[in-house]
């Protein structure tokens, strides 16, 4: 039997995207409503979106969303379509809190109302049904963004005859990124101040929405199985991994899937040769279009190194930027696409402008210039300190390209290393967060190149078998959802078991107790 479906987030694709969030908010509806669900999601209508572009559809009426202690607000609602499917987006039209440049942040400065706009997000998808006349059977939150949600129907939505009592998803995308605002958003929540505990939302004496979902949600998950295990250490939980820990029973990894319609070397429209597994001789005429396109010189006897990502430590851009001379010295070739930290665009600059025949870099993002990486570069260099799931890797096995990588979250779960003697493997790994270790990587991969050519032939056969489908993701969600269900039936949602324990009489996990529990680092 179908479900009926709300989902809240701050990204969709193509409407806008800022990262993995809005891949996963754009695909994984349309895979749901095959399976015979009616999907509905709840975004904000950014002024990046162009309403006649999509065929946004103004409805009737105006939604008022109570925002606590600031009062009523209300906001339009536009109705649109995810592209190739009939699965509806309801945007907010609100000027004050969107109509303005940049989802999150200009000039990597966070918009200092991002609470407000984000609370508002939140209470406006539960106050939607209203208006539509829909009633879920499970709420999907994502991220920060709208973690406040499974808090909300924790509390003051729990009676709601739209909303209320229906279990919750919270799909945690990066845990760095968790909403700390001052403690005044309790009064906009209009939850009560008996949730600002170390059980609930409280955080270092700030409000910690994050923090909150992960208590609430009936249930959660992340976006790789590794990462999932990640969650659980001091250094990737970012000062929530006693919550994880508490709430491990219900944290599922479920790795995200890749549009193979878009991301395919046997009908990409972006590249100038489509080529197959059978026959790569396309990706010849790729890398040659590709350094041309970049200037360098073209030579087939040469590996190219390819890399498109945001310039963030998060993604090694620092490890990358102290191992790059030494990669250079050997006889290889570098292109890299990709916007960022400020210092980063003006020293990856001055290394092309030293490096002219051997590096260059384009800063920004450009579309069809990353399937031309993809599909012309011998390698695809993912350095990253944590990757929940990345999903250039997977592009990259899909087009030939060797993806070299930190064993770190999906990246760890969606690249097998390459083993010299069995000749097994799609990629080459290291662990070690270092230029040291990148560089060596980096090294073996090149001499793989150009003294192991049987291995390499290998090597990207096993790559280009690889899939990783949304049609398994999103049967894992499928299943997700109706296990919350069931878990909210039986009575054994997180307010539940609280109802018997005031929430200030909760003790804390031990950091202890958190250190011996956790998993160990996979080596």
């Amino acid at each position: 039997m179908g479900l009926k479906i709300l989902m809240a987030a701050s990204e969709c694709v193509p409407f806008a995207k800022a990262g993995g969030l809005g891949d996963v908010v754009g695909a994984l509806p349309k895979y749901l409503e095959k399976l015979g669900h009616d999907v509905r999601i709840v975004m904000p209508r950014y002024y990046c979106i162009d309403r006649e572009k999509y065929g946004l559809k103004l409805l009737p009426g105006v939604l008022v969303v109570p925002m606590g202690v600031m009062g009523d607000q209300y906001c339009g609602v536009y109705e649109g379509r995810v592209p190739g499917s009939n699965v509806a987006v309801y945007f907010l039209e609100h000027e004050g809190y969107y109509g303005r440049e940049g989802l999150y942040e200009v000039d990597n400065k966070g918009f200092l109302d991002n609470d407000n706009r984000f609370v508002f997000l939140s209470k406006a998808a539960l106050e939607i049904c209203k208006m539509l006349d829909f009633r879920p059977d499970v709420v999907h939150a994502h991220d920060w963004h709208t973690a406040a949600i499974p808090v909300l129907l924790n509390t003051s939505y729990l009676s709601d005859p739209y909303v209320g009592g229906r279990p919750s998803l919270l799909t945690v995308h990066n845990m760095q990124y968790q909403g700390n605002f001052y403690e005044g958003v309790m009064d906009v929540l209009g939850i009560g101040w008996e949730w600002f505990n170390f059980l609930n939302l409280e955080k270092d004496g700030e409000v910690n929405l994050l923090k909150g979902g992960l208590y609430h949600a009936t249930l959660i998950n992340t976006v790789s199985e590794g990462y999932a295990r990640e969650m659980h250490t001091a250094e990737y939980g970012w000062g929530l991994e006693g919550v994880v820990l508490e709430r491990s029973a219900d944290l599922f990894g479920i790795l995200n899937g890749v549009d193979y319609d878009e991301w395919s070397p046997e009908n990409d429209p972006f590249i100038p040769a489509t080529y197959s597994a059978r026959n790569l001789s396309g990706k010849k005429v790729c890398k040659r279009e590709l350094q041309m396109e970049m200037g360098l010189p073209v030579r087939d006897d040469v590996p190219l190194f390819g890399m498109v990502s945001r310039m963030v430590k998060q993604k090694g851009i620092d490890i990358l930027a102290e191992a790059i001379p030494r990669i250079l010295a050997l006889d290889a070739q570098f292109v890299m696409l990709g916007g960022g930290e400020p210092w980063a665009h003006f020293y990856f600059g001055d290394v092309m402008a030293a490096h002219p025949d051997k590096f260059r870099v384009k800063i920004g993002y450009d579309n069809s210039l990353a399937h031309r990486i993809e599909a012309g570069a011998d390698f695809f260099v993912m350095p990253s300190a944590f990757e929940p799931c990345g999903l250039n890797q997977m592009y990259s096995l899909r087009y030939g390209t060797l993806p070299i990588v930190r064993a770190t979250g999906g990246l760890d779960d969606s690249v097998e290393n390459f083993s010299e003697s069995a000749l097994t493997g799609t990629g080459f790994k290291f662990w070690d967060l270092t230029a040291q270790a990148l560089f060596d990587t980096v090294g073996w991969a090149l001499h793989t190149w150009y003294n192991r050519r049987d291995a390499m032939k290998r090597l990207i056969a096993n790559a280009m078998k690889q899939r990783f489908t949304w049609e398994d993701a999103t049967s894992k969600y499928e299943a997700l959802y109706r296990l919350a269900i069931e878990r909210r039936i039986g009575g054994e949602n997180l307010k539940g078991r609280l109802a018997s324990v005031h929430p200030q009489d909760r003790k804390p996990v031990s950091v202890s107790l958190i250190r011996r529990r956790a998993p160990a680092r996979k080596r």
